[in-house]
């Protein structure tokens, strides 16, 4: 089966609860699925991180916080200065070196990015070249708003620039009340299918409770099917 990277349009648009849904998601197919997330900024009053843990309770693997998120930082901004705050460094082939270790023990390993895809890691290398360190398949996350399209098509351009497979795409509904959500939806599924062959794999709508199961439910079986079978 194939491990993915998931990143986003932007940062706060609904990457880790779409992970942690495709966590759940593999976890009812029976399969051993674990959550990755290398880089995390922004800590709560008890030391843990909501995207780390979110990740973590959603696997089926029993795994610590430090198995799925192997670099925290307190501070809630872009790692590169998280790091240069607290005086650590970001080192990418550590990183890699502990997902792929991960990976052998799970069917399915699931990596979140941080913020976008191209975010600064360190002085030389951003996400983007992580996920191409990887090597993973790419699934992105468009957050459905006024603007969505633009970044939406030009995160995945940066995706093929670097040599990445789009392998799939799911919208999430930042803006209920959207003008012309549906019309901004046709078009997106349009266009990623004209230049880069990649499915929808779920329109997930504004949830009072967005648990794992519940977005999961809002995920495309069949699509998900296809692109961890690749």
């Amino acid at each position: 089966m194939s491990n993915i990277f998931v990143t986003g349009t932007d940062t706060e648009i609904g990457k880790t609860r779409t992970s942690a849904a495709l966590l759940h998601w593999c976890a009812q197919q029976g399969w051993r699925s674990a959550g990755f997330k290398p880089v995390a900024a922004g800590l709560e009053a008890d030391g843990s991180n909501e995207d780390v843990e979110a990740l973590r309770a959603a696997g089926s693997l029993e795994l610590d916080g430090a198995e799925v998120g192997p670099l925290q930082f307190q501070a809630a901004c872009a790692p590169h200065i998280a790091a240069a705050l607290e005086g650590r460094a970001i080192d990418l082939p550590t990183l890699v070196q502990q997902a792929r270790a991960l990976a052998q023990r799970a069917d399915v390993l699931v990596v979140e990015g941080v913020g976008g895809f191209c975010v600064p890691l360190t002085p030389d290398a951003d996400t983007a070249d992580l996920a191409l360190a990887l090597g993973y398949p790419v699934v992105l996350v468009v957050g459905l708003r006024l603007g969505c399209i633009s970044h939406a098509l030009l995160t995945a351009e940066a995706i093929r620039a670097r040599g990445l497979r789009l392998a799939g795409w799911v919208a999430n509904t930042l803006d209920p009340q959207m003008p012309h959500l549906q019309a901004n939806l046709d078009t997106l599924r349009h266009e990623f299918t004209r230049r880069h062959q990649a499915p929808c794999l779920g329109v997930v709508p504004r949830l009072v409770a967005p648990t794992p199961a519940a977005v999961a439910a809002h995920l495309d079986g069949a699509a998900l099917r296809r692109l961890f079978a690749a």
